[in-house]
């Protein structure tokens, strides 16, 4: 049980990432196979909030500082490292997160009707980017894991948005780019 709590948030960070990469196999193409896709999706769902529940049972409340910290070199050469940890605020949002990503799949089991498995893929990639934004103490990490939500996001917008999809996926894009271009120069300034 050690072993799992010192590296909860990976866990809970990479649950929904393995569930994208398993609606990946070949077995879940084609119309047939989408029934065992939304099951997957939900699985993985599900999965992804139960392991982010010690995130509360186990959080103590009269500590100060991060908890559940991981902290493993990455890019030395820059000082990159691969930091995670939350404090009270962070680990409320990443339950949160959690509960609602799950409820996210499980309501759009009937309304997604087209390209069922990208709609999931994405969405589990989105929630991946997501915890990583919350947990991520490392200012190059929380770049990477916020570009890593916007690009789900893009394509979300574009493909299963409304009517006017296309020009709401684009202004995403192009606001999204001026703002993480931004980001980055002001990450590798400091």
């Amino acid at each position: 049980m050690d072993l799992y709590l010192e590296h909860l948030l990976s866990v809970v960070i990479f649950t929904p990432l393995a569930g994208a990469l398993l609606l990946l196999a070949p077995v879940f193409r084609g119309r047939a196979a989408e029934r065992a896709v939304r099951l997957d999706a939900n699985a993985f769902g599900l999965a992804g909030f139960l392991v982010s529940l010690p995130l509360w049972f186990s959080f103590d409340r009269g500590a100060d500082g991060f908890q559940f910290v991981e902290q493993h070199a990455w890019i030395p050469s820059i000082g990159v490292q691969y930091f995670l940890g939350v404090d009270g605020i962070s680990a409320l949002l990443v339950l949160l997160t959690t509960l609602l990503g799950q409820i996210a799949i499980l309501s759009s089991w009937n309304a997604v009707r087209e390209r069922v498995r990208g709609y999931y893929v994405f969405l589990l990639l989105l929630q991946t980017g997501m915890i990583g934004v919350f947990c991520a103490l490392d200012m190059f990490l929380f770049y990477v894991f916020w570009e890593a939500m916007l690009v789900p996001m893009y394509f979300l917008i574009g493909i299963w948005g409304g009517p006017r999809r296309l020009y709401a996926a684009i202004k995403f894009f192009l606001y999204t780019l001026v703002g993480s271009v931004v980001m980055l120069l002001g990450i590798l300034a400091l």
